[in-house]
């Protein structure tokens, strides 16, 4: 028997960040906005002939094979893989996962494989999860393993696809489908990897902490992130792209007074480039400090654009806009 699954990553567009709990309780009106992207996450499951589990990571050369027991769980060699198959008591299989984005990308790649993952490991087990306690096991298993919180947003482009808001409030949690056009948005953007990983889970929990500690410029800075998601918001359903760019611009100029390290000198340069060679609008994805950028361009400076990036180094990540989440065979 095998058990194959994928999910896709995303692109983040405006709200980043205000998604962590409780974050966007002190925010009223607070969203995200966020489009799924075609480089997956894959994970597959294969019988072995005795009761031990393997896990493989592909992309990061790493593999062991341990007892399914709590050994499992704690090791830290492959921590998600082992404390994921340890919560769906696995045994017997070798756990085999990869990823079509670069490590540390800031695309929610980590979040794309924990879906992928928990989907592949429920259909062995048998489990019948609907998917929001499916995105919940996700979520927590990976606050234990990063030791910090996690996002809300990048879960749900990995569930279920396509171009969303995700409304936060008391008790609300809503992903709600954006009626836009994948193709006409995918031929106004233009993905590169940096070549910088970055680690958000650092870089959001000291912003975290700060605006919990009563930083007003913090919280000032997420009054208008939220702000500029909402305007984004009005304007992606409109197909104002002028405004939608204005307004990329403006949640990369928010984001950037946030904290020192969410630009780099390299990130920074490379905005330039896309804006020199025509892009409206520029930022870096997730949480900053080194991984992918996303530009807004016309659709007749695309190539131009592209070309302009990869001159200063980038990597272009060729990919469409996908409308379908999780899937399991």
């Amino acid at each position: 028997m095998r058990i194959t699954a994928s999910a896709p990553t995303r692109i983040d567009l405006a709200g980043g960040t205000i998604d962590i709990w409780p974050l966007y309780l002190f925010h009223p009106g607070a969203q995200t906005l966020n489009v799924a992207i075609s480089l997956r996450a894959h994970a597959r499951i294969d019988l072995r002939a005795d009761d031990r589990v393997a896990l493989v990571s592909e992309d990061t050369g790493r593999d062991i094979v341990l007892p399914a027991d709590h050994r499992l769980r704690d090791d830290e060699t492959l921590p998600l893989l082992g404390r994921l198959a340890h919560h769906f008591e696995a045994r017997g299989i070798t756990l085999t996962t990869r990823g079509e984005s670069p490590a540390g990308a800031g695309i929610a790649g980590s979040s794309a494989l924990n879906i992928a993952v928990c989907g592949a490991l429920a259909a062995w087990s048998g489990r019948a999860l609907t998917p929001e306690a499916l995105l919940h096991t996700a979520q927590d298993i990976e606050a234990q393993v990063i030791r910090v919180p996690t996002g809300l947003q990048d879960y749900r482009p990995a569930l279920h696809g396509g171009i969303a808001a995700l409304e936060l409030g008391p008790g609300i949690v809503r992903r709600v489908a954006l009626d836009v056009d994948p193709a006409d948005l995918a031929s106004r953007l233009v993905l590169c990897y940096t070549g910088e990983p970055r680690n958000s889970g650092t870089n959001n929990w000291d912003i975290t902490k700060r605006h919990l500690d009563g930083d007003a410029h913090v919280f000032d800075c997420f009054e208008r992130i939220r702000d500029t998601a909402a305007a984004m918001r009005e304007a992606l359903q409109a197909g104002r792209w002028d405004a939608v760019a204005r307004h990329l611009a403006i949640e990369w100029e928010n984001r950037k007074r946030l904290a020192p390290g969410v630009s780099t000198p390299a990130t920074d340069e490379l905005v330039e480039r896309a804006l020199a060679a025509g892009a409206d609008a520029a930022k870096v994805c997730g949480a900053g400090g080194g991984g992918c950028l996303v530009a807004m361009v016309p659709p007749a400076r695309r190539q131009d654009v592209a070309d302009a990036l990869v001159a200063g180094n980038a990597r272009l990540l060729d990919f469409r806009i996908e409308t379908d989440g999780l899937i399991v065979d």
